[in-house]
């Protein structure tokens, strides 16, 4: 779950719904630079997938009693999550094998520090995945190959990373930026000279890019709910997620 903590409720965002968003981002990328055009509607599928192992989770909101908040994807427990990652993987990979692989890529670079037992040997099996994955699609070898996927890795990447920023931060407020974006987008493309991306937001319904790799202006529609937090002290988080309408919220990107 996608939480932005607001005075008087939880501004809640299912992660498939996000990855949609980031779906429909990256339909409206320019065809030039998927660079591999035989490869666009897979890559396409990987991004609009690649949280699809949230799915079940995100039915059951949980109340994190530590930081007194309901757990989102930052702080959700990892031992739990690595399960549904697996699961998501693996629905992932029957789709389109290198789908697959961009989305181990990614959630591989998620752990790869991490020193738990449970988690190296998840990163240890997507390492496995990820080689098969390369010999099948006859990527081992080709480096012409090799960096085109790393860089169909940093689209999914900026995708997700843009749907992320409509999702954590207000509209219309460039004052109030979440940090993972107070810096611009990590991501560095060739077509921007290497330099970081970076949005703001141009009014209200509006989020404008400094470099654009989009086709055109185009609208996004995401689904949240906004539960009151008085509604989770009487009647738990489960039960006011439930009780709370979903609402849609426009967002024009540019």
């Amino acid at each position: 779950m996608i939480i932005m903590d607001r005075e008087q409720s939880y501004f809640m965002v299912t992660q498939n719904d996000h990855a949609k968003v980031a779906g429909k981002i990256a339909r409206n990328c320019k065809d030039d630079y998927f660079f591999d055009l035989t490869r666009t509607q897979e890559v396409q599928l990987a991004i609009q997938e690649h949280d699809r192992g949230w799915i079940d989770l995100d039915k059951f909101p949980v109340w994190n009693d530590k930081t007194k908040k309901p757990y989102s994807f930052i702080d959700y427990p990892i031992m739990l999550k690595i399960s549904f990652y697996k699961k998501g993987l693996n629905e992932v990979e029957k789709m389109s094998k290198y789908a697959g692989l961009l989305c181990s890529l990614h959630y591989s670079s998620f752990i790869q520090d991490a020193t738990q037992p449970t988690v190296r040997e998840f990163w240890n099996e997507e390492k496995q995945r990820q080689e098969q994955l390369l010999k099948e699609l006859q990527i081992v070898g080709d480096e012409k190959k090799n960096e085109t996927l790393m860089y169909h890795l940093d689209l999914l990447k900026f995708c997700d990373y843009l749907s992320l920023y409509i999702c954590l931060n207000e509209p219309g407020n460039n004052k109030r930026i979440h940090p993972f974006f107070r810096n611009g987008f990590p991501q560095l493309f060739p077509f921007v000279t290497d330099k970081p991306i970076v949005a703001h937001w141009k009014n209200q319904e509006t989020v404008s890019l400094s470099f654009s790799p989009l086709k055109s202006e185009f609208e996004v529609k995401l689904p949240y709910r906004a539960v009151r937090k008085d509604q989770i002290e009487e009647h738990g988080i489960l039960q006011a997620y439930k009780d709370t309408p979903v609402t849609i919220r426009r967002i024009k990107v540019k």
